[in-house]
């Protein structure tokens, strides 16, 4: 009893393995990476915490009108991970995606040591921090687009 399929070789199905990843990885959220930007980390947190979760369209919004000064470069960042997205999925519309800020995290960059003048000929060392941020756009789950057509018909009844 003969099988007419032969047995691939390990080297094959690594290879077949990779492909498929490859061509999930295509498709689906969309992250973007912002490095060694020159704000303290504990600051840039505080803008990352307000955008976290939110749909993008009002995240743009809140980066745009808020006061902070990291806020500028977490905007610039989040319009990068859009179109980041947008060139992954190009058949969807980005207008009927629904997209919203899936993760972001901040951590620390690296510090530069400086030295400041301090009294009776010492020296203080002043550390100049650095962070490291990654922003991850994808769209809505289809589960919460259910729900909140059976709130729309029920506030309509």
């Amino acid at each position: 009893m003969e099988t007419t399929e032969k047995k691939k070789k390990g080297s094959v199905l690594k290879r077949e393995k990779i492909k498929a990843v490859k061509d999930a990885a295509k498709t689906g959220p969309a992250s973007a990476h912002l490095y060694d930007a020159p704000t303290s980390p504990r600051k840039m947190r505080l803008v990352a915490d307000l955008i976290r979760g939110e749909r993008v369209a009002k995240a743009l919004s809140t980066l745009k009108y808020e006061a902070k000064h990291p806020a500028e470069r977490m905007e610039k960042l989040l319009m990068s991970a859009i179109s980041n997205w947008e060139a992954k999925n190009k058949d969807v519309k980005l207008e009927e995606a629904d997209l919203f800020v899936k993760e972001v995290y901040v951590g620390g960059g690296r510090i530069l040591k400086r030295l400041r003048p301090a009294p009776q000929g010492r020296a203080h060392r002043v550390r100049k921090r650095s962070n490291h941020v990654t922003l991850t756009v994808d769209r809505m789950p289809a589960q919460e687009k259910k729900e909140t057509k059976k709130v729309e018909k029920e506030t309509k009844e």
